[in-house]
């Protein structure tokens, strides 16, 4: 009998590991398999829990904030793009006066790789132009289009360039984004012209800067 009783608790016991197991992995960033194995409105993308889309809920992920960045800046989920994963950012590292970033080279003009026209004015832009394209948090739902911002590289020299376009965070490898796979969380995309001003050797391709609302 006591060991019949034994055995029955051990199985309580094991069944409620197993349903706190399951509650964690339900929660967001959780692996899942289906619907099912997400809580509350959460639903299963690329094998983790996290907000659908169609709902609007920010169970998982926040807005960022007004000044485009702020505390820590977690990854809200992975975009699958063919054999590779690569991390989704809502958010970017929080605005200051020297704010670090990595510029990358891009080409705002029709055909280029900038995909589509900019978001800001819905043109395209010359090489000779220094605009630049700001991660999706500093980018900030289009708050910072067509100000100017001031980069500043590590060999001294800097440039005053325009905010044209979003350097998407969250989308990619498609047809829009010129099969580019998401922008990571800091990044400055910068025209021909202002990798010129801060005398940067573009075959590199990715360089360390700082920048500041000018």
């Amino acid at each position: 009998m006591a060991h019949k009783a034994t055995s029955f608790f051990v199985i309580l016991y094991c069944s409620l590991c197993l349903f706190t197991l399951i509650n964690a992995l339900s929660s967001c960033n959780g692996p899942c398999n289906n619907l099912n194995d997400c809580s509350g409105q959460l639903i299963c993308i690329n094998g983790r829990c996290n907000d659908d889309p169609d709902v609007g809920t920010h169970i998982c992920t926040t807005p960022s904030p007004p000044s485009g960045g702020g505390g820590t800046c977690q990854s809200s989920g992975n975009l699958q793009c063919g054999t590779n994963s690569y991390p989704q950012y809502r958010c970017s590292p929080p605005v200051s006066s020297s704010t670090k970033a990595i510029l990358t080279l891009n080409d705002f003009s029709e055909g280029g790789d900038g995909g589509g026209p900019s978001e800001c004015d819905g043109n395209y832009h010359k090489n000779s132009e220094p605009v630049v394209a700001l991660s999706t948090g500093w980018y900030n739902q289009g708050s910072r289009c067509l100000k100017m911002i001031r980069i500043t590289a590590s060999n001294g020299r800097s440039v005053l360039a325009k905010v044209v376009d979003e350097c998407d965070s969250v989308n990619g490898c498609d047809s829009e984004h010129a099969g580019q796979p998401p922008c990571r969380n800091n990044v400055v995309d910068g025209s021909q012209a202002v990798w010129d001003a801060l005398g940067l050797d573009t075959d590199v391709g990715v360089e360390n800067v700082t920048w500041s609302m000018a």
